[in-house]
C-alpha cells in the first residue's frame, strides 16, 4: 500500500502513468470497447467504473493544456449532438481536476483510430454505453518560488 494514491491504481497502471510522456494518450474504456485489439498496452480493471478510474487517474496525471483535445469522448452513433449522462459525469470530473479544460468528442471510428495509437488502454467494467474517454498527458510544472 502507498499513501495518497487511490487504491484502484495498481502497479501496472501506476507504471504506465509514470512512463507516459507529455502528449501521450491514455484511453479509459468501457467494458464493450475492443481493448485487446486496439491497445499497445492493456490494463484491465473489471468491476470498476470508468468514472472512478478517470477520477483516480486525474489525481496523478495532468492533462495537456497546450491542446484543445486533451480529454476526448466518443460521439453517439447517428446523433453526434446527443450527450449521454456518463459524458456529463466525465465533464464534471475533468472540471474538478482541471477547471480550465473541457471535453471534446470524436466520431466513433475516428475515436478508435486515435485509441489504437494511444500509449495504453485501461479497460474498465463500465457497462454504460459510450463510457470511453481519451486523455492526453500534460506536464508537471516546477513549483514556483
Amino acid at each position: 500500500m502507498l499513501k495518497n494514491i487511490p487504491p484502484l491504481l495498481g502497479p501496472d497502471l501506476l507504471h504506465i502513468l509514470a512512463a507516459m510522456g507529455h502528449g501521450d494518450d491514455l484511453v479509459i474504456a468501457d467494458a464493450n470497447f475492443p481493448g485487446a485489439s486496439n491497445a499497445n498496452r492493456l490494463v484491465r480493471l473489471d468491476g470498476v467504473s470508468a468514472t472512478d478510474v478517470l477520477d483516480a487517474v486525474l489525481t496523478l496525471m495532468p492533462l495537456d493544456d497546450f491542446v484543445e483535445d486533451c480529454a476526448t469522448t466518443m460521439q453517439v452513433v447517428g446523433d453526434a449532438n446527443q450527450r449521454v449522462p456518463i459524458v456529463g459525469e466525465f465533464s464534471d470530473i475533468v472540471a474538478r481536476h482541471e477547471p480550465k479544460l473541457h471535453l471534446t468528442d470524436l466520431e466513433r471510428f475516428a475515436f478508435y483510430d486515435r485509441a489504437s495509437a494511444a500509449f495504453a488502454v485501461v479497460q474498465t467494467g463500465e457497462t454504460r454505453l459510450y463510457g470511453n474517454i481519451i486523455l492526453k498527458k500534460g506536464v508537471v510544472r516546477p513549483a514556483e518560488g
